[in-house]
């Protein structure tokens, strides 16, 4: 488990660790006479999840049997361990006959693996127990490497506990057929609201486990967009957003807030140049925004384990969480040791952010950089291919939306009051569950704020 394991002393562990004995013996007797007992167990077992080493050279044996599609009973395997040397260390052949004496009922295997695969989920906390202690006693090894390894440890933990379960279509028909009848009855948008009409219009909200990601040329308005949402989820549904600002301090996103609620332009807001109208809107803005359950992380270069460990924290003390923002994709790390080969520790962040939508039941936007393929285009309006190790991120995404100004290339139009407003061209370049096309908005650059175009 720990990098440093060469340097711990030996685990002092009770010679019995948790273990069902019995539930072993059945599950190995239902593979010796169902090949869909195999199927099941294949899913959700490890060889480690047995206690016992003869029990786990069977379960092996009878693995490597059906990789090679060889059929599987009593006599097939008492010759197959034969043949690779393996009879004598299990306990030879009378052990495969007490097998026999066992009469499963196929009905409950699901129920003898869970009973197994618990007591091996315990003797994996014991053992990272006396590892956690052992280490923290060996001065050289650092603070961090142990907590940043425990953390690691921990979540392969918590997966392990989630084992597959398998839904049937009636189940499912029955699911999808309740929410029909729940949206016939009350017409509204199945995902959080972005507070852009159009774009909710194409994607009806964004959806629970989804993955968004927001791509665009740097200062082409990626953080100002992706916090124009977060405030207007927060506003609409005062469910909790986490925001993690990689690239801003939180100071940095306070101010664009502030700017972006009072119409202040930020320039104004950073010299202390107001009015005394000015403060009366900063007085007002800040207790209504005070109120609203708005967490800004600007950690840098978090790690997927921070990034689980402080949602997991979110929902402790909120019960439960409305919107995830990460700005910006290419700034993240896999893990706090390094990777040498980035395209490949993308990949893996894209999938594991993915998952952790999955798993939290929870949008996540992640903001990405687009490459510099679009400057020497004629036109620079954004695709797919433009993005940043594009392969990994193009595949995990279920929505792409694209930043696009032709002001970002020509000249600022000025409206009547000197603040400059931007024709935008979001793009959902890539919709997996909708249609992909164009939205237009408006774009205040004075106060980095987008708003809807009448």
């Amino acid at each position: 488990m720990f990098n440093d394991i060469s340097k711990l002393k030996p685990l002092v562990v009770e010679k019995y660790l948790p273990h069902n004995f019995l539930a072993e013996k059945i599950i190995l007797s239902s593979l010796l006479i169902s090949p869909e007992a195999i199927e099941v167990t294949l899913r959700n077992v490890k060889v480690e999840t047995f206690y016992f080493k003869n029990h786990q050279e069977l379960y092996r044996a009878i693995l490597e049997m059906y990789n090679q599609k060889m059929a599987i009973d009593i006599i097939t395997l008492n010759t197959f361990l034969q043949d690779t040397g393996k009879l004598t260390e299990i306990g030879g052949t009378s052990i495969l006959i007490e097998l026999t004496n066992y009469v499963p009922n196929l009905l409950y295997l699901e129920d003898y693996i869970k009973l197994i695969h618990d007591k091996f989920v315990r003797r994996s906390l014991i053992r990272l127990g006396y590892e956690i202690i052992n280490s923290a006693y060996i001065t050289n090894i650092s603070l961090e490497s142990i907590l940043s390894n425990l953390e690691s440890d921990v979540f392969n933990l918590t997966n392990e506990i989630k084992l597959e379960k398998l839904t049937n279509s009636a189940e499912l028909f029955s699911t999808v057929f309740s929410e029909l009848k729940e949206k016939s009855l009350n017409p509204s948008l199945s995902g959080l609201s972005s507070g852009f009409f159009d774009l909710d219009s194409f994607t009806q909200g964004f959806q629970k486990s989804d993955l968004i990601i927001i791509a665009g040329r740097p200062s082409m308005g990626k953080t100002a967009l992706a916090l124009n949402i977060a405030l207007n989820v927060l506003k609409s549904s005062k469910l909790p957003v986490l925001f993690f600002s990689l690239e801003m301090s939180k100071e940095q996103l306070t101010y664009r807030m502030l700017t972006n609620e009072t119409n202040i332009t930020n320039l104004r807001l950073k010299t202390g140049n107001l009015y005394k109208n000015d403060w009366e809107k900063l007085n007002l803005v800040i207790q209504n925004l005070a109120k609203l359950p708005f967490f800004i992380d600007d950690t840098p270069t978090p790690s997927i384990q921070n990034i689980k460990s402080k949602i997991k924290k979110i929902i402790f003390e909120q019960n439960q969480i409305g919107l995830i923002v990460i700005d910006y994709l290419q700034l993240m790390q896999y893990t706090k040791f390094k990777i040498e080969n980035r395209a490949q520790e993308l990949s893996l962040i894209t999938r594991s952010l993915k998952n952790l939508a999955r798993e939290f039941k929870v949008p996540i936007i992640a903001l990405s950089q687009l490459s510099r393929n679009v400057e020497s285009r004629v036109n620079k309006r954004p695709i797919l291919s433009d993005l940043r190790e594009s392969g990994s991120i193009e595949q995990d995404a279920d929505l792409v939306l694209m930043l696009y100004r032709e002001n970002y290339y020509n000249s600022t139009s000025i409206n009547k009051e000197g603040m400059a407003f931007d024709d935008v061209e979001l793009i959902i370049a890539k919709q997996r569950n909708g249609p992909i096309g164009t939205v237009n908005l408006m774009f205040n650059s004075s106060c980095t704020k987008f708003i809807n175009r009448e």
